[in-house]
């Protein structure tokens, strides 16, 4: 048999291409001569690069390099192909799995957890044509006897797989992909057998132990012309330690491979060519060696210690600290000319960082993953217009439909996003609307015309949309082709049409020739709730990527992604060689990959019926560990302490690394770029921020504020220079929830309600009525008028009955109320001129005697005499001296007698009444009055000075409660606290 093996620090391709030239030196047309089989169409496109190295440039005529997945596109393989039934195609294949699944007796099955269990299928499919077993035949027999009552629930369900999918396939003269590809190669190898090609047939770094690749592998060695290339075999392993290897050793795939070829590890010719000069084979010896079967690990003691030379440990605090220090080992290596870099990692998250660390800089590296087509802008906005709908014109999901860049609704797209701002500020802010663009027109104010045109804007072109969705059930080929229309009228613009705008570009393209194939494909899934459907369209997109040039276009036509540096998955890494390669994310459940069996069988269960156990796919993962550590001059290999802000379990084979050499007395070096990392946004000098002291000008300052301003003027008076001066306001948020403040103003109101309804009549009024019943209808308009969340009414409702019955117990049919009465006091004798306070009452009592208790209503925490006394809670004292003052209408101008609290909670305690100045109430509601009306004026003269700065929170700068002027003032930056 005709094997070898090239070892795993030997660029692989590189030194397949210098034998097929060595061995084809008589004449330009013997390189072009043969065949070379390689595992991916990367590597097949890695191997011709690797052909014009070899060759300085020359031209040449290069053999046909084809992969293993493309076999049928080579001329020996086409008679076989055109015997084989075609593969149906992977919308289809979904879609019927789907149907089958919908088909079965389970109510709680929707259309779009149908299509993610079918896609579960299909990959149950496609492992075992792999495999080469028959479902139907091992699937009865894959558990024990004691639990086979259980798993004939999951039998029955796996008869879709067992039994309806092949009578299908059969029906439609169709086969599945992976099985048309299993039969294609045994087709192939039989045909190798019978006819031998005259010319060179080379299979090269196929590590895979699939039965059909083993038998073609096996015919290849078998012939006079034929020559199978094993990528890194352990050569030098004792034949103890092969022998115990298990499925999770990275050679125990090699292994089977052999044994599925009838050959052992001594039928493995040695590679004949030399070894070029920058290898030593140390670093293939120490993972060797670190890696051996656990039963072998005592000839750690008896071997010499290896080399870690040019092999280094990164450590970093966590995955962004992991993806900048990566991404300057990479921008570094680009510092040597005709050095080449790549990140090798099966973590996708970690390439999207390093990616976009490597774009500070301006390099955009060869990703060969692509990204998610589900990310992309066209797939997005598709995405955002279905969730619109679906949640009835939600503000969230609105306002991001009206921002993505797509949307124009056939307008120039500067004029919508301005009708959008004006719809967020004037209807989409606060409290969530009504569903539906109705519930948007209710409450939008009269004269916003943008808006309200944007609105029927929105109306015409999604009617048709909005119209099918209302139905019951809905096809989800009819919901799926209105969707695509409606999509294509919001992108359309004043100059272009919606489908030149949502299908252009790589990534259009490829969503466009997805949805073509899906489409017809629904027509044969039943009709489902509308409310599924947009989860249906995610899982269409679920899973699927494309390679485009989007990333580049953010730096211009004329860029393109780096020559030299890469990132690559596992797959795409296999036998490519760079100078300096980072391995990311080693750590377990990343690399190696977590051990899910998957949702079907447990993993006794799949090896009794011959499918490939977590451990044999963790064997893989090691192998490709080990050839990715050995492809480059400069490995490092990279371990965040934390992931996702949870610790991490360093990959298992980077732990015997550091055991082995610390049992000789050595370690990996640490890389220094995690410190590189450290200083890329340190900077040069620390650059202190002083507090703002805003001093606007006299004629800027405000002449007018409330009692309630009067408080944050003393306690934060930059807030008061935002609101009064600059005019800025906090938007309201997005859906906004009700709160405890909600709660206060449903009592306030409610309160009001009942004084001017149940108590207009006071002092007098009708003795028998009912005061407990008012108050609660009273509450209950209140509640109703806010529309809280059920959740919250439910929560309120009971709180609000004992206010009631608490209120009820007070209230005094001798006693005038005057409720929620607004006042206003004049000041003057002012250098810039008058100031007016203005002021709410929530409630003044006027007895029968003169007496006036001034009351106001709490639903929290009550402020506390050191505060009032302090001048930090001002309000009734202020409004104390404004009746003083005569600023309350039909209200004598006289002091109170009591200033008073009443604490209105609705728990155990439902009411309190407190009153200020228990000891002497009159006397010191005069006092503080008048307290607060000189602290005001002072105020007032203070202010009036046009050098006298709104300072930002002056006392205990960043140890209160942020507000939302805290940023503007860029208090953290200042203030003496851990908010910075």
């Amino acid at each position: 048999m005709r094997i070898t093996s090239i070892p795993p620090d030997w660029p692989f391709l590189d030194t397949v291409a210098a034998a097929w030239l060595g061995e084809g030196e008589q004449s330009p047309l013997d390189t072009a001569d043969g065949i070379i089989l390689l595992p991916t169409r990367r590597a097949a496109r890695a191997l011709a690069d690797a052909f014009l190295r070899i060759s300085n440039g020359r031209p040449l005529l290069l053999p046909r390099i084809t992969a293993l997945g493309a076999l049928d596109e080579i001329p020996l393989a086409l008679h076989g192909a055109l015997d084989l039934p075609p593969a149906v195609d992977t919308p289809r294949r979904l879609a019927e799995l789907t149907r089958l699944i919908l088909a079965l007796p389970d109510p709680a099955l929707s259309a779009d957890s149908a299509w993610m269990l079918a896609r579960e299928l299909a990959k149950l499919l496609d492992e075992a044509a792999r495999a080469g077993i028959d479902l139907a035949t091992v699937l009865p027999d894959a558990v024990d006897p004691s639990f086979a009552a259980h798993w004939q629930t999951t039998l029955t369900f796996l008869q879709i797989v067992t039994r309806a999918w092949p009578d299908w396939l059969t029906e439609e003269g169709l086969t599945d992909p992976a099985a048309r590809q299993a039969a294609l190669l045994r087709i192939q190898a039989t045909h190798w057998q019978d006819h031998p090609p005259a010319t060179r047939l080379w299979a090269a770094g196929i590590s895979g132990a699939a039965p059909a690749e083993a038998m073609l592998l096996k015919t290849i060695a078998r012939l006079k012309q034929g020559l199978v290339i094993l990528p890194g075999l352990d050569m030098t392993m004792p034949e103890e330690a092969w022998g115990m290897l298990e499925a999770s050793h990275p050679q125990a795939g090699m292994r089977d491979l052999l044994a599925m070829m009838d050959a052992r590890r001594d039928d493995v010719a040695p590679w004949g060519l030399a070894p070029p000069p920058s290898r030593s084979g140390e670093r293939s010896r120490l993972l060797h060696q670190a890696l051996l079967p656990a039963e072998a690990l005592t000839l750690w003691r008896e071997t010499t210690p290896p080399s870690s030379e040019s092999v280094f440990r990164l450590e970093a605090e966590d995955e962004q600290q992991e993806a900048v220090a990566i991404a300057l080992i990479l921008r570094d290596a680009l510092e040597t000319p005709g050095r080449r870099a790549a990140l090798i990692t099966p973590d996708r998250g970690l390439a999207v960082r390093v990616s976009t660390e490597l774009a500070r800089f301006g390099v955009i590296a060869d990703d060969s993953a692509g990204e998610p087509l589900a990310e992309t802008p066209p797939a997005l906005f598709l995405r955002l217009l279905a969730e619109t709908v679906r949640s009835g014109f939600s503000p969230v999901s609105l306002l991001s439909l009206l921002k993505h860049p797509m949307t124009a609704l056939g307008m120039d797209r500067l004029m919508t996003l301005h009708a959008a701002r004006g719809l967020e500020q004037h209807a989409l802010r606060g409290p969530r609307p009504p569903p539906g663009l109705s519930g948007l027109r209710a409450v939008l104010e009269a004269g916003k015309t943008e808006a309200a045109a944007l609105i029927d804007r929105l109306e015409q072109v999604l009617h048709p949309l909005i119209d099918l969705v209302a139905q019951e059930k809905l096809a989800p080929h009819d919901y799926l082709r209105a969707l695509l229309t409606a999509g294509e009228a919001v992108a359309a613009s004043d100059t272009h049409s919606g489908a030149e705008r949502l299908w252009a570009l790589e990534e259009g393209e490829a969503l466009a020739v997805l949805l073509a194939e899906t489409l017809p494909a629904l027509t044969v899934l039943p009709p489902q709730p509308p409310d599924t459907l947009p989860g249906l369209f995610d899982a269409v997109l679920e899973g699927i990527a494309v390679r485009s040039r989007r990333a580049l276009r953010r730096f211009g036509e004329n860029d393109a992604e780096h020559p030299r540096l890469f990132i690559w998955g596992l797959l795409e890494a296999q036998l490519q060689h760079v100078d300096v390669a980072v391995l990311g994310g080693l750590s377990e459940g990343v690399w190696p990959p977590a051990t899910d069996p998957g949702p079907w069988m447990s993993r006794p269960m799949r090896s009794r019926v011959g499918l490939p156990s977590a451990e044999q796919i963790i064997g893989q993962a090691a192998h490709d560990f080990v050839q990715a550590a050995c492809s480059a001059s400069v490995a490092i290999l990279s371990c965040p302490a934390r992931r996702e802000g949870a610790p991490v379990v360093t990959a298992r084979w980077l732990a015997r690394i550091d055991a082995l050499l610390k049992g000789h007395g050595k370690h990996l070096p640490t890389h220094p770029a995690t410190a590189w990392a450290g200083m890329l946004d340190q900077p040069e000098r620390p650059a202190p921020v002083r507090p703002p002291r805003p001093c606007p000008p006299r004629r800027s300052r405000p002449r007018s504020l409330s009692v309630t301003e009067i408080g944050r003027w003393l306690s934060d008076p930059y807030r008061v220079y935002a609101e009064r001066i600059l005019r800025l306001k906090p938007l309201d948020p997005l859906e906004q929830d009700t709160d405890a403040a909600d709660f206060g103003m449903i009592v306030h109101d409610g309160m009001q309600c009942f004084l001017e309804n149940a108590a207009r009549q006071w002092p007098g009024g009708d003795p028998g009525a009912d005061l407990p019943a008012a108050l609660r209808t009273a509450f209950r308009v209140a509640l109703d008028r806010h529309n809280p969340r059920p959740a919250l009414r439910s929560w309120w409702l009971p709180r609000l009955d004992r206010i009631a019955a608490w209120v009820a117990t007070r209230e005094q049919r001798d006693t005038k109320i005057h409720t929620e009465t607004s006042g206003i006091w004049h000041l003057s004798a002012f250098p810039g001129g008058p100031f007016t306070l203005k002021g709410r009452a929530d409630r003044i009592e006027i007895r029968r005697d003169g007496r006036i208790r001034l009351l106001d209503y709490k639903t929290g925490t009550v402020p506390s005499a050191p505060a009032i006394l302090s001048g930090e809670a001002p309000q009734l004292p202020l409004e104390a001296a404004m009746m003083k003052a005569g600023a309350f209408p039909d209200v004598p101008a006289q002091y109170p007698s009591e200033l008073v609290y009443w604490r209105l909670s609705g728990g155990r305690v439902a009411g309190e009444e407190i009153i200020l100045g228990r000891k002497a109430p009159a006397a010191w509601a005069e006092e503080q009055a008048q307290l607060a009306a000189e602290k005001l004026r002072d105020l007032v003269i203070r202010y009036d000075d046009p050098d006298f700065p709104y300072l930002a929170q002056p006392f205990a700068p960043g140890h209160g409660p942020m507000d939302a002027y805290a940023h503007l003032a860029r208090v953290p930056e200042w203030a003496d606290g851990d908010e910075s």
